[in-house]
């Protein structure tokens, strides 16, 4: 089994194609097959190496190493298109000599006259075949003169093209809908369906796994695998990914490309995993698995053909799943970045800091979707003004004290010790006690439980690279002497 992802190097990785790309990483993990990354960058108007970069940099992040291809190699390349011409020259060569296909010399402003009548008559718009009858001697002459050209495909008329769709089941295209479509444009650069099937074949792709878009493209390319005598792939095209008013996902619905749910926080076995569940299940009512137990579970045929709903609500719930279970130095590791970007780091991490992030990061992930939410997380660490609004003065007076007696609150017995000695000194309890605490302390009415963030402040004062942290001792004594 061979399988190919070949995007177009024109922007950023939308999501849609990132799942494309996990079905067929899925099926060929799955089956021992050979996953090829090929790209397809022949829109020379649009390609750019910088957006081929993106795109492989956004692959690696998702775990979809592939087998052959770009940066990989293999026996089948070159695998940028843009470095496959001579390939499609020998091919249309071929096609021209075999009579299968012609020069067509029609001008833009013919084929959308002819566009516009067939459409005025209630007819599917197709090429009218003007060129389609000039001697092959005769059209040669014109183009070795100079005259524009394009090349198309000879399609035979009058019968059915037929395959079968994993996914979808029988297909069925009459050819005398199809017309006869461009393979070659005039400046010699191959359209789509021509380099397609030439890329395919030769690389011997056995599954074209792609999206729902490209079935009309189906029967020009099953015509173009039998013009050549090459063996015809197995197809399955998936549903699109719609946004949540069943619309296909586009910007309008917020985030749509890998980059952008990346720097929002999202891991990437998050995302590998929620992509997985659109338009298919791995059964036995589960949906948390990682990526090598889907792809053992992966069968095409068990994938739906209706539209799947992208929910970022739901990928937010796959996340939270996966952060809880991360290991702490790589959840300090993609945390760094967003802490720094709010100022809560501030320099180069000293041992003992970094300790501290490994150490604190797992208990506030436990409550987080994403990653720049763990810096909300820590606010009240790097982030304190002490209150102004009305406490109870014997409290705070109580609290003051029993800290600048006791050691710092580096953990969770020496914070419940010293709330004892003030709950014993104030009488106060449950609510009414810690309550107030968390607003001496941490200057907020809300936040992480005080088991977890006042250790985490004490903890963090005076540590190396990290932003100035006030001490509860401090912080205590700064209320106090507002009374």
């Amino acid at each position: 089994m061979r399988v190919r992802f070949a995007p177009s190097p024109t922007g950023h990785l939308h999501v849609g194609n990132a799942r494309t790309a996990l079905f067929n990483w899925l099926l060929a993990r799955g089956q021992n097959g050979t996953f090829i990354l090929r790209i397809e960058d022949t829109d020379l108007e649009r390609s750019t190496r910088a957006s081929e970069q993106a795109i492989l940099d956004d692959l690696r992040w998702m775990g979809l190493q592939w087998d052959e291809g770009v940066d990989a190699g293999g026996s089948y390349g070159p695998y940028r298109q843009t470095e496959r011409m001579q390939s499609y020259v020998d091919h249309t060569n071929r096609l021209l000599a075999e009579g299968k296909g012609y020069y067509c010399f029609c001008s833009a402003e013919t084929l959308e006259a002819h566009r516009k009548s067939q459409l005025a008559a209630g007819l599917p718009p197709k090429y009218a075949g003007t060129c389609r009858n000039i001697p092959a001697e005769e059209a040669k002459r014109r183009k070795d003169r100079g005259e524009a050209a394009v090349v198309r495909l000879r399609v035979p008329g009058g019968r059915n093209v037929t395959f079968n769709d994993v996914v979808r089941g029988e297909v069925t295209f009459h050819t005398d809908v199809i017309g006869d479509p461009v393979l070659v444009r005039s400046d010699g650069i191959p359209a789509y369906n021509f380099a397609v099937v030439i890329d395919d074949a030769l690389m011997k792709v056995t599954h074209v796994i792609r999206g729902e878009d490209h079935i009309s493209n189906t029967p020009r390319q099953l015509l173009l695998y039998e013009a050549y005598g090459y063996q015809q792939p197995t197809f399955a095209h998936l549903s699109l990914v719609m946004g949540p008013d069943h619309a296909p996902l586009s910007k309008r619905h917020g985030a749509t490309s890998v980059k952008e749910f990346r720097e929002k926080g999202y891991l990437p076995e998050a995302l590998v995993n929620y992509l997985a569940l659109i338009g298919w299940s791995p059964g036995q009512n589960e949906e948390l698995l990682p990526a090598d137990e889907l792809a053992r579970r992966f069968r095409l045929e068990n994938v739906a053909h209706s539209a799947g709903v992208f929910d970022e609500d739901k990928l937010a719930w796959v996340n939270r799943h996966y952060l809880k279970i991360i290991e702490p130095h790589r959840l300090a590791d993609l945390a760094e970045p967003h802490l720094r970007q709010r100022g809560q780091i501030a320099g180069e991490l000293s041992a003992d800091a970094r300790a501290w992030l490994v150490s604190v990061l797992p208990g506030m992930a436990a409550s987080v979707d994403r990653l720049p939410q763990l810096a909300d997380r820590l606010d009240a660490v790097f982030n304190f003004t002490a209150p102004t609004e009305s406490l109870d003065p014997t409290l705070v007076k109580a609290l003051a004290g029993e800290l600048a007696a006791s050691p710092r609150l580096t953990d969770k017995d020496t914070f419940r010790a010293v709330a004892n000695r003030v709950k014993d000194k104030t009488g106060l309890k449950g609510k009414n006690l810690f309550h107030p605490i968390r607003v001496i302390l941490t200057g907020s009415h809300e936040g992480p439980e005080l088991d977890l963030i006042v250790p985490a402040i004490d903890r963090a004062v005076g540590l190396g690279g990290l932003a100035n942290v006030i001490s509860c001792k401090d912080r205590a004594a700064a209320v106090a002497n507002l009374l």
